[in-house]
């Protein structure tokens, strides 16, 4: 079983799924909040490996859906500025097990590298119900920056807190 450091936003329910689904498997998750980390250029450009700028960028993010920043037109060191910058754009989770880093949570990717298998029956379902869902985005089906558009709802989410 592995050690995964897991950097997410907290109270967002999709995060805290595949926390779930992690420790099913048996792995100790050392949870972090991405959104407060001290990241620095490198470090972050770690978890994106060999994957299109684009890919790095959270789609749900207010100003990915806003239009304001638009991932497929923008280069690796702007991507990485803005990201520094304003983290409710980076993709989420960022995974680190070892050396080893990832960026999202694609079931099938994750399951070939640490496994995801449940290891202990009474967490057989729990699991499988899990590995059924689309665990990349909002367990909600919406973008976390929906209902808040009022000053009280731009501080809860800069706060990092999921109404969901």
């Amino acid at each position: 079983m592995a050690r995964v450091i897991f950097y997410s936003k907290p109270g967002c329910k999709g995060g805290t799924k595949q926390k779930v689904l992690l420790t099913a498997a048996g792995h100790e998750v050392i949870p972090y909040n991405l959104l407060t980390e001290a990241w620095t250029v490198e470090r972050l450009r770690s978890f994106f490996g060999d994957r299109p700028v684009a890919e790095w960028f959270n789609p749900s993010a207010p100003k990915i859906k806003s239009g304001e920043v638009v991932p497929e037109k923008v280069d690796e060191q702007t991507a990485l500025a803005l990201m520094l910058k304003e983290p409710l754009l980076i993709r989420r989770p960022l995974l680190e097990v070892g050396e080893q880093r990832e960026v999202g949570f694609d079931v099938q990717k994750i399951d070939a590298w640490i496994g995801l298998q449940a290891v202990d029956e009474s967490l057989q379902q729990i699991s499988d119900n899990l590995m059924k869902e689309n665990l990349q985005g909002c367990s909600h089906g919406h973008d976390h920056g929906h209902h808040h558009h009022n000053q009280q709802g731009e501080q809860h989410q800069k706060q990092g807190k999921c109404s969901h």
